[in-house]
């Protein structure tokens, strides 16, 4: 998104988290530095509790946004080239999953997650997000509408399958397909409600798997019509980036560009 849309978006997002009583952390690189959040352990008259804290501040939030493309895109094999190299990051998902672990997140929010890109059948396109390697990797659940529309939903839940990530849809049969509700693929299972969710987040932890979850939320039903209109916008970009040769991580910003 354009300044200061983004901006505006990155703040409402975090009141919602408040409001539902959680503390966000909104995650990025400044200058080398990770800015994650940290758990304190606080003591009170014959009590303890436990809080987060960090994340990024508004002003830093703000002077990201003023950034925008400027910022590198950040996935989590480029961490230490960032941190080295003092730059800018914008984290990806599977770079935010990677450094919300190491601080104790176990919850993470995202639009869309990467995935496997169209025509990753030929071999010499074959292109697949690390985000799906990540959630192979990292035991943190990620909530998202899905995997990105530009994507091969089939694919991609094939492949996180073979990653042992659990997935799941929330209240709905059929994985999302991040625009529109429905995606003609059926999810590997379902989710009820936020307990339930929970629950299964709870049951990954006490196991110590070592890999992550997907929970699908579908968009809401009022702001679905347009996805046949998008699908058609997606197809031409698709067409356009193969006519111009436009592969690997640069794909994605051309396509939602």
């Amino acid at each position: 998104m354009p300044y200061p849309q983004n901006f505006e978006t990155a703040k409402e997002l975090e009141v919602i988290v408040r409001e539902h009583g959680a503390v966000p952390a909104t995650i990025a690189i400044l200058d080398g530095i990770p800015c994650m959040g940290v758990y304190l352990i606080l003591r009170f008259i014959g009590f303890f509790s436990l809080f987060l804290v960090g994340g990024l501040t508004t002003e830093e939030l703000e002077n990201l946004a003023h950034l925008g493309s400027k910022a590198r895109k950040t996935a989590s094999r480029d961490i230490a080239l960032v941190m080295a190299g003092r730059e800018n990051g914008a984290t990806t998902v599977s770079a935010t999953m990677h450094l919300a672990s190491m601080v104790g997140i176990p919850i993470f929010v995202t639009g869309g997650i990467g995935g496997v890109h169209r025509h990753g059948d030929n071999i010499t396109a074959m292109d697949i997000s690390s985000d799906l390697t990540e959630l192979g990797n990292t035991p943190v659940a990620v909530i998202s509408a899905g995997v990105k529309s530009i994507l091969d939903i089939p694919r991609t839940l094939e492949y996180l399958e073979t990653q042992r990530v659990t997935v799941a849809a929330y209240k709905t049969d059929e994985f999302p397909a991040f625009f529109t509700q429905t995606s003609g693929y059926k999810a590997p299972a379902r989710a009820e409600s936020p307990e339930h969710c929970a629950r299964v987040i709870d049951a990954n932890i006490r196991l110590e798997r070592k890999s992550g979850i997907l929970i699908a939320v579908p968009i809401p039903k009022e702001h679905s019509a347009s996805g046949s209109l998008i699908g058609s916008a997606i197809q031409q970009a698709l067409q356009e980036a193969r006519e111009k040769k436009i592969i690997g991580n640069a794909e994605t910003p051309f396509l939602l560009a």
